[in-house]
């Protein structure tokens, strides 16, 4: 267990032939961004290795996330007591948004700038990203509150934009599984600039500004919630398959067969069809009950199939056809929603929570150890090994 080796040999030799190749079409990110990044990235010490930019911003994004959930675990502080959650917290909240965008941004520019670039670098940012896609949704719903009277968010309209976020980072990385192009999505840079315009407001007018109908019964985290679906669904994905169409008129497409492209689909598929049925036959209700945990799982065990995908995706290696975790899952759901576990259905979610978090933490340890013994490097320090 404390020896676990996860990169296969031959995904080894794939990472030393490895290069990078995105491309960055955003308006927002070519003109506006990139040249603040550009600035700031002059002020980073050159003694500072990039993953440690990557690792200090994503770990910014968890602090954030462990304080909202102090002062609102169960999404109602934002409706039934507007003034529970400080003013301080939402400003931090901007705040490290912006810090986690910014170093996330930065981490290549610097590692480029130390000659430092390796592909563990790239494969710590996309794993954290994908990790960190989730965390800072969950953050995003202390804003919307869960439906009551005055306003809100169904648990479920929660869960769904939830997936659509996940999915969309998804169908990104599994472009480049196909293509060997990373297409930067328009989505990110947009979401993060508005994540933290919402904060700041929240933070200056009261978040009894997102308690106001903007027209007949729908409420401005309605309408962002359904600006994030339907950009998600028509912009992103017709544009993953239209790109995915190119590569494969131009024959450069890196997988020979439907099958093989579409492999890295499969377990995310299964995964979400799982936790909808869970969420929708649940006998206890558990979304509604475990409300933050539940999404966290979500987080969780999508975070490592990604991780698991991007590996692949990096070495041009064959992806697995499920994740392991699909069994105990089935029977975790199957057990639940047949009423086999009773009352202890939520304990046994909770166990089970625990479970793949730790299990994701130690993939991720390993993994990373694993690479920087075999690039002869530290993982957060520009010395050689």
């Amino acid at each position: 267990m404390w020896r676990r080796q996860y990169v296969t040999a031959q995904q080894l030799a794939g990472f030393r032939h490895y290069k990078y190749s995105a491309v960055d079409t955003n308006p927002l990110s070519v003109h506006v961004m990139q040249p603040l990044w550009d600035r700031i990235v002059k002020i980073v010490p050159l003694w500072i290795a990039p993953n440690l930019l990557t690792f200090v911003g994503f770990l910014m994004i968890l602090i954030n996330f462990f304080i909202l959930s102090f002062y609102d675990w169960d999404y109602t502080a934002s409706a039934s007591s507007p003034g529970l959650i400080p003013t301080w917290v939402w400003l931090f909240g901007g705040f490290v948004t912006f810090c986690a965008y910014t170093l996330d941004s930065i981490d290549g520019k610097h590692a480029r700038r130390t000659q430092s670039s390796t592909p563990l670098g790239e494969l710590f940012d996309h794993g954290l990203d994908s990790w960190a896609s989730s965390v800072l949704a969950l953050s995003f719903y202390s804003m919307c509150s869960r439906t009551n009277k005055n306003s809100g968010s169904t648990v479920f309209t929660m869960y769904v934009a939830l997936s659509v976020i996940l999915l969309n980072f998804m169908f990104s990385h599994w472009e480049k599984y196909n293509t060997g192009v990373l297409f930067l999505p328009w989505g990110y840079d947009v979401s993060q600039v508005v994540l933290i315009a919402m904060y700041l407001l929240t933070a200056g007018l009261g978040v009894e500004v997102w308690q106001k109908p903007l027209i007949f019964d729908y409420y401005l985290t309605d309408t962002l919630i359904i600006l994030l679906i339907v950009c998600c669904i028509i912009l992103s994905l017709p544009q993953t398959l239209y790109n995915i169409y190119i590569a494969h008129r131009n024959k450069t497409l890196l997988k020979d067969s439907l099958y093989e492209g579409l492999l890295p689909l499969f377990s995310p598929t299964v995964l979400f069809t799982l936790f909808t049925i869970w969420v929708t036959h649940s006998p206890c209700e558990i979304l509604k009950k475990q409300t933050r945990l539940f999404l966290w799982m979500v987080g969780v065990i999508f975070a490592n199939i990604m991780c698991r995908m991007i590996i692949c995706q990096m070495t041009n290696t064959r992806s697995e056809v499920l994740h392991w975790v699909m069994g105990p899952l089935a029977v975790v759901v199957f057990t639940a929603t047949s009423g086999l576990q009773g009352r202890l259905e939520e304990p046994i979610f909770i166990g089970f929570t625990l479970f793949v978090t730790a299990a994701h933490i130690h993939y991720g340890y390993f993994v990373v150890k694993q690479l920087s013994q075999n690039f002869n490097i530290y993982t957060f320090s520009l010395k050689k090994s």
